[in-house]
């Protein structure tokens, strides 16, 4: 399903983790990012950002505004897959498949934190923890540091939370220099899984109200994002529906939001 400039994959909880499985099992890498309605608005002015989505292996629709968008095009997306969803069940299928996983980003001593959570509740073998400060995606001799550092340890999974746009780019980046390992921009949550940022309540997380949590717990970070640039999404939501119309796939007068 495309919106904006993005792609979104119309896979259900399961299916994304399985297709994840499936990554791991071939053995020749791939990316994994969970786009939302920050993305899709990024997208639409930052080509490098745009073209690194291009080239992922899958995205996973990262909250309800885009699961209720793919009903509008009648191009349904059967449920959110967001990042701090998936994580710990994905961290208990790396523990039953004994996966080497790589910790990339969050704060000074997170990853630790997170580690130690990891390997004596669920069993991960987390083999590496690295909180880099990157200038934007990294400089080439940041990221080749970096890269050397995850590549010694040869993970399976590399789970980056650098946050959006720098993760996606610093993975498009380093993509072919870790060509086992999948890799996933998965934003706060190592920080999650440290317990160090709390998740919004199911119910909000449910209706698509996630992001006033987010805002009420973070505001001078995050009111520029929810309140600015965010809305934008309605208008690039309005064109799509109007393109999709014009080009006669959708009949007029229906909106497939059933």
């Amino acid at each position: 399903m495309r919106l904006g400039h993005l792609e979104v994959d119309r896979l259900t909880f399961g299916q994304a983790l399985d297709a994840i499985d499936d990554l791991v099992k071939d053995g020749r890498g791939g990316t994994v990012f969970t786009p939302n309605v920050d993305h899709v608005v990024l997208a639409e002015h930052d080509h490098a950002f745009r073209a690194c989505y291009h080239k992922a292996t899958l995205r996973l629709a990262d909250g309800m505004p885009l699961v209720w968008a793919s009903r509008l095009y009648g191009e349904r997306v059967p449920e959110k897959v967001s990042g701090s969803d998936l994580i710990l069940p994905l961290m208990r299928r790396a523990a039953e498949r004994g996966w080497r996983v790589f910790l990339l980003g969050a704060g000074p001593g997170v990853g630790e934190k997170a580690a130690q959570i990891l390997r004596t509740q669920l069993g991960v073998n987390v083999v590496g923890i690295a909180a880099p400060m990157l200038t934007g995606s990294g400089t080439a001799a940041q990221r080749e540091e970096i890269v050397a550092q995850v590549r010694a340890t040869a993970p399976d999974l590399v789970v980056v939370g650098f946050g959006a746009p720098k993760q996606e780019l610093f993975i498009d980046a380093v993509r072919a220099d870790l060509p086992a390992a999948v890799l996933l921009g998965l934003g706060a949550c190592i920080d999650f899984i440290a317990g160090n940022v709390p998740r919004a309540p199911a119910w909000m997380s449910r209706n698509g109200l996630e992001w006033l949590y987010r805002l009420w717990r973070e505001p001078r970070r995050l009111w520029r994002r929810y309140l600015l640039r965010d809305p934008q999404f309605a208008r690039i939501l309005w064109r799509g529906f109007r393109e999709r119309r014009m080009a006669g796939a959708l009949p007029a007068g229906e909106t497939h939001a059933a």
